[in-house]
């Protein structure tokens, strides 16, 4: 509660027990048995209560008695009564004591009550002084009912911040014929005493009973029909939270945050002191302020990064569109001028019509403030939460350039008090707005160049039709991400390039499409296809001429550019082009531009900011893929690795054999090559498969790789024959290392069970001595291996014979 509530409270607790001490220290009773009676009968009705719509409280017919009690006793057994009677009301038969604060108001209200109805009745028996019993508990049932529900009213008020008549209307009002009702059974019951004794008086208590039964009655239905409106106005919320639940799923965002800014915005609009027609309007406001994403296609609301001014043109519809939809709803309140203008900022550079200052709703100014602080305080794609004191700084920032300041005022004074408030929160619901045209604001603050709006673009004084804008961005999500799969799922370049005219002609309308890949200092046409396939397909365009050119060398898009002036057309009357429009956008890929996507229309001015858009949102991904796809047509090309062993292959051995050889004669150091060669391979993959053959080969790749240095080179040069480069081997170390292949070979024969049939035929060549370059001395290599293998004869009862290279012709070792 603030202060000014407490403050109340205080003056009424303190008011009403000096009342009560002054009234109690003249008491006097004449008759101190019947008023005996009278208290206990008094405190038995106390427990027939009745519980008060719209709020916690109840009341209890021990009011006739008060009622009685003024017209029969004296004041101080009146106060007495009164205050005592409120106390049972508090205490007895409650599943939930009030606070002492609250008992203590109670019973100052009560004291303040009776004195004033004390007070009325004294001043009108003396203005009429032969008036009957009857007039005067009338007039008491009246006083006291104002007197009674007015303070507790005004504490409702102030705290649930709604007007003093609203809380007295809704709450209390509907009681008034009840305190006459009571006036008139305590006239009787005054009337019957008066001529038959007190005693008989208090035969009136069954009419007692009688009217809180039928004031039972009365409440139970009413309950039942405000139960009934609850339910259907709970689930009328409870699908409008549902919808905005939706919309915000779309923004990557959570429930949380619906929750927050609704809790922030009520309790700031409290403080400001706007009206219940505005409040109710704030609340629905802030759950449905951004249902206008549905127009806006989901790769730019995810967009992990600051959106290009084609994105954010697209991104700045959502406030109008959202005013649409909720203006069809019609709303008791005003709900859509305030969704319309919740991205107009203080100083008039906001969107979509540019408002400043007090032209911008209350409602819309207040959600704007708080939507800001709990982004930058929540977790977005984009970028990490902020701690909420730095966010509260960086709003505050903005105060009197993007936010109202006596906005931004109380939210800085509150935001710790309703970010706890906000915790355990739930999230509630207004006029029709006039006709909203889209209005160009300013650009995003992130450096983009400035872009004039096209013809056909979404530009001013165009009105949007948001089931269309909604529609088309169903299509395009699903579009993109049908392209964007397929995209991914070939290597080939002519595969994926023909998915890509397919899928794209159905999100950008075109007559022509080409594809053009940097090749050097010129684009050439990788793939073509529509209008004009033999004159785009003829073209090779210099980086930097024509418009496609142009666009690769500033890697920035154009939008309907004239076909005319690519190059092939210039100069040439013969060549010449039906095509009035075209768009292009740069294919960057990880190492730069690589080439362009150019789309060709017949009309002119065919293509709109949403077509560039569309275009940059897949132009990195078709770059990637047609990088992709070169870099595999050049793998196939220039393949290097033996698929069977894992050892280079013959392409790779001589390519690695030239640069060994050129480094060699830089440094005039030595190098040895061995052809290795073996002997029983054909008999083991005769007996035991080809298989077989494969794993043994695998053994010896191995075997031989492990006998070579860090720096060694050794490849399969085909079928069972490998080549071992050996850089700074002198010719009495090649031996040596001949010896330890043979080893390794007669190991690997030893552990697949064929030590008898497998063995290794070696010859050696050295450079300078046997030749200068690789074919050279792989052929002086390979004469001498083959020498040796024509020496050799399988022994089958025998091990394994060992070849070395170097040794003279036809020499066993």
């Amino acid at each position: 509660m603030r202060l000014r509530g407490k403050l109340y409270i205080g003056f009424v607790t303190v008011v009403g027990f000096a009342i009560l001490l002054l009234g109690l220290s003249q008491w006097e009773s004449q008759d101190l048995v019947r008023y005996a009676c009278f208290f206990l009968l008094a405190a038995l009705t106390s427990s027939l209560k009745l519980s008060l719509p719209g709020v916690t409280g109840t009341m209890s017919l021990s009011f006739l008695f008060i009622l009685m009690g003024i017209v029969e006793m004296s004041f101080p057994e009146t106060l007495f009564l009164g205050a005592m009677l409120t106390l049972f009301q508090c205490l007895w038969n409650k599943p939930r004591r009030p606070r002492p604060e609250q008992i203590l108001f109670n019973v100052a209200s009560m004291s303040i009550a009776i004195a004033i109805t004390e007070a009325v009745c004294a001043a009108g028996q003396a203005a009429i002084p032969h008036a009957d019993t009857s007039l005067l508990l009338l007039l008491a049932g009246g006083t006291f009912f104002f007197a009674n529900s007015l303070p507790v009213a005004v504490v409702i008020g102030m705290t649930e911040s709604r007007p003093l008549s609203h809380v007295w209307r809704d709450c209390y009002f509907w009681s008034f014929p009840y305190y006459l009702a009571g006036a008139g059974i305590a006239s009787l019951a005054n009337l019957v005493g008066r001529y038959a004794g007190w005693q008989t008086s208090m035969l009136v208590i069954p009419l007692v009973y009688l009217l809180y039964r039928s004031y039972r009655l009365y409440l139970s239905r009413l309950e039942v029909e405000t139960l009934h409106a609850q339910e259907m106005a709970a689930l009328h919320l409870r699908t409008i939270e549902a919808l905005a639940l939706a919309i915000e799923a779309k923004d990557s965002t959570t429930h949380d945050h619906l929750q927050r800014v609704q809790t922030y915005a009520m309790e700031i609009g409290k403080e400001l002191g706007l009206g219940h027609d505005e409040r109710e309007a704030l609340r629905t406001a802030a759950l449905l302020h951004d249902i206008g994403k549905l127009a806006v296609p989901e790769h730019i609301i995810s967009k992990p990064g600051r959106l290009t001014p084609e994105e954010f043109e697209k991104m700045k519809i959502h406030p109008v569109i959202g005013a649409e939809i909720l203006d069809r709803v019609q709303f008791p309140y005003p709900v859509a001028p305030i969704v319309a203008a919740h991205h107009e900022k203080w100083n008039g550079t906001g969107y979509p019509n540019s408002l400043a200052g007090e032209r911008i709703p209350i409602g819309a100014r207040i959600l704007s403030a708080v939507d800001c602080l709990d982004a930058l305080a929540s977790d977005r794609q984009y970028r990490r939460a902020l701690p909420l004191e730095e966010a509260m700084a960086k709003v505050e920032a903005e105060s009197g350039t993007s936010f109202d300041p006596k906005v931004v005022a109380v939210l800085k004074r509150r935001f710790v008090e309703l970010e706890r408030m906000a915790r355990g929160q739930q999230c509630g619901i207004g006029s029709p707005a006039p006709k909203l045209r889209m209005a160009r604001g300013v650009e995003p603050a992130a450096g983009f160049e400035t872009a004039a709006a096209p013809a056909g673009a979404d530009g001013p004084g165009r009105q949007i039709d948001f089931l269309q804008s909604i529609a088309a961005a169903r299509q395009e999500v699903q579009g993109l991400y049908e392209l964007t799969q397929n995209l991914g799922s070939s290597l080939s370049l002519d595969e994926t390039l023909s998915v890509l005219a397919v899928r794209l002609r159905r999100m950008v309308p075109h007559d022509s499409m080409a594809i053009y890949v940097r090749r050097g200092e010129r684009l050439i046409p990788e793939y073509v296809n529509g209008d004009e396939f033999r004159l785009f397909a003829s073209l090779e365009i210099p980086v930097g001429h024509g418009l496609s050119g142009w666009v690769v060398e500033n890697c920035r898009p154009i939008l309907n550019g004239n076909p005319s002036v690519e190059p092939g057309y210039l100069n040439d009357p013969a060549k010449f082009s039906t095509l009035r429009s075209a768009l292009s956008a740069p294919l960057e890929g990880a190492g730069g531009v690589i080439g362009a996507l150019t789309l060709y229309a017949s009309g002119g001015d065919a293509f709109t900011r949403d077509h560039l858009r569309i275009l940059l949102a897949i132009s990195s991904k078709v770059a990637l893929s047609i990088e992709n796809a070169l870099k595999y047509k050049q793998a196939e090309n220039s393949a290097t690795t033996d698929y069977l062993t894992g050892l280079p292959n013959a392409r790779s051995l001589f390519l690695h054999l030239d640069g060994e050889l050129a480094r060699c004669r830089r440094a005039a150091a030595p190098l040895a090559v061995l052809v290795c060669d073996l002997n029983g391979f054909k008999q083991v993959n005769d007996d035991l498969g080809h298989l077989e053959g494969n794993r043994l080969l695998q053994n010896v790749a191995c075997a031989l790789r492990g006998q070579c240095r860090e720096y060694d080179y050794i490849a399969r040069m085909g079928g069972d024959e490998f080549v071992a480069i050996l850089p700074g081997l002198q010719p009495d170390a090649v031996a040596a290392k001949a010896a330890s292949f043979s080893l390794a070979v007669k190991e690997v024969g030893r552990t697949s069970g064929r030590s008898n049939v497998l063995s290794l035929s070696i010859g050696q060549a050295h450079f300078p001595d046997d030749g200068d370059d690789a074919e050279q001395l792989l052929a002086a290599a390979d004469r001498r291996m083959y020498k040796n293998k024509q020496s050799y004869n399988v022994r089958r009862d025998s091990a394994a014979t060992v070849w070395t290279a170097g040794l003279p012709a036809g020499a066993v070792q």
